[in-house]
């Protein structure tokens, strides 16, 4: 096994037990990136000679026998959407075009309190704004499964470095399911958290208004170990977040998992899946049935109401927002601005957050009984390059549609995680998505874990069984 086929646990663990030096590796990855990245276009920018710098200090702490972070030596990535000092803040879009990050985000401090090494950011499409990552300042990115494929958005940067072996994990955001789509279409993990259980600030656009309840950041990783680890580092209370609330971590019991009752849905009316996606999601029942969980069919409902209060919430009233970014510059932008059909009225606002409380109500008397649901991801496994239409079962699916999905627990305010389970009949990997109660994000990586750990290893991408070919010094 190289060093890029380790998981993020196994690095932090073999630096501490002095098997692996933290030079060692940031090399490793950075021949890496070398190497896939002009085939992927994953990373935009990359702090290569500060990287090697800092794995020179870690490696001299730990031969010093000074005591180290749970991350110590490993390298990680972070979307370029979030702050990273020094590194462009620019959101792919060119109204933000050479803006660099002062200060680092408070989930990147986190992350280098606890010895991570920075590598550099990764591509987004323009203002977050799709679920395939495109933009006019630095292109697009594509799949390492298949480069005529998209690896998602607006997380797909992060994604494909992932899943490619060019970084140990990474931290990515998730307002529509910018998270958990590009891991889906990679074959990777990700959480999306509760808003306010992982600190906000530092990610543009900021954490506020509209943003703030939908929007989140969250780890994306190869394994749920490498995923939980990472949440463990980066949660906790800070005042700067409009949402934050001072919930502690906790430790989920075995008793609990034994009590629980998991439901579980593998289609809904709204957006037909591909046969592939329903028999990811049955696999993923019947493995959890198989080890020893309660698992029955629940479907919530209110699921329809929910996209089009999201869609109000997220698609017109953002644009609205965006606008003025683009002011006198409307031609130079991407698709952006036409994403909203119209912009909404006060009624249509009143009416949205109105009904979004209800629905939070409605769902968390259903899901007293059954906390945790397990439904698809998308309609479809990682998409062409420019497609924005399938036919499912006869019937046309739009691409916003294939998302809802997603969409309903941005709204809804509930976290989830993304464990690949499936494959399409051409390879494709087909994630499963473990949805739980707000602020139950220990139990639903607990579940996650027994998922993973029932439906065996998961596949790697064509891409991250490339040897690394050493190109830096």
């Amino acid at each position: 096994m190289h060093l890029h086929q380790l998981s993020l646990v196994q690095m932090a663990a073999a630096v501490r037990e002095r098997k692996v030096s933290p030079v060692e590796l940031v090399r490793a990855h950075l021949a890496r990136i070398d190497q896939l990245n002009p085939k992927l276009n994953a990373f935009i920018q990359l702090r290569g000679e500060a990287a090697l710098a800092e794995s020179h200090l870690s490696e001299t702490a730990v031969q010093g026998g000074e005591r180290v972070g749970v991350l110590h030596g490993v390298p990680v990535s972070i979307k370029s959407s979030i702050a990273v000092a020094g590194l462009g803040h620019e959101c792919g879009s060119r109204t933000r075009q050479g803006l660099v990050a002062k200060d680092d985000a408070v989930l990147v401090q986190r992350l280098r309190q606890a010895g991570a090494i920075v590598l550099g950011n990764t591509n987004v499409p323009e203002m977050l704004m799709a679920y395939e990552t495109e933009n006019p300042l630095y292109g697009r990115t594509s799949n390492p499964w298949d480069v005529t494929r998209t690896p998602g958005g607006s997380s797909g940067g992060e994604a494909a470095a992932i899943a490619a072996g060019m970084c140990a994990g990474g931290i990515g955001s998730d307002g529509g399911g910018s998270i958990r789509v590009p891991a889906h279409l990679s074959g990777i993990c990700g959480l999306k958290p509760t808003p306010g259980r992982i600190p906000a600030p530092g990610h543009w656009p900021e954490s506020l208004g509209p943003f703030a309840l939908l929007g989140v950041v969250g780890p994306m990783a190869r394994t749920v170990e490498d995923v939980d680890l990472l949440f463990h580092v980066i949660a906790g209370f800070d005042a700067g977040d409009a949402m934050a609330s001072p919930i502690p971590l906790r430790e989920v019991a075995e008793l609990e998992l034994q009590n629980l009752t998991i439901g579980y849905f593998d289609e809904h009316p709204d957006a037909p899946v591909t046969p592939e996606t329903r028999a990811a999601v049955q696999k993923a029942a019947k493995a959890l049935e198989a080890a020893g969980l309660r698992v029955e069919p629940f479907r919530p409902d209110g699921l329809s109401e929910a996209r089009e209060h999201w869609w109000t919430l997220f698609v017109r009233l953002a644009a609205e927002i965006l606008a003025p970014e683009f002011k006198g510059r409307e031609a130079e932008t991407s698709t952006i601005l036409t994403f909203s059909d119209r912009p909404p009225t006060k009624e249509d606002l009143l009416s949205a957050w109105f009904t979004r409380d209800h629905l939070r109500l409605r769902l968390a008397q259903q899901m007293e009984r059954i906390p945790v649901v397990i439904c698809p991801v998308c309609s479809v496994p990682a998409f062409r390059h420019g497609e924005r239409e399938w036919n499912i079962g006869g019937k046309n699916v739009s691409y916003m549609d294939a998302m809802s999905y997603t969409q309903w627990f941005n709204l809804l305010g509930n976290p989830a995680v993304v464990v690949p389970v499936g494959q399409s009949p051409g390879g494709l990997p087909i994630g499963v998505q473990i949805v739980g109660q707000p602020n139950t994000e220990e139990l639903i990586l607990k579940v996650a874990r027994v998922l993973e750990q029932a439906v065996g290893p998961h596949r790697e991408a064509p891409m991250m069984q490339e040897k690394s070919i050493a190109i830096r010094s």
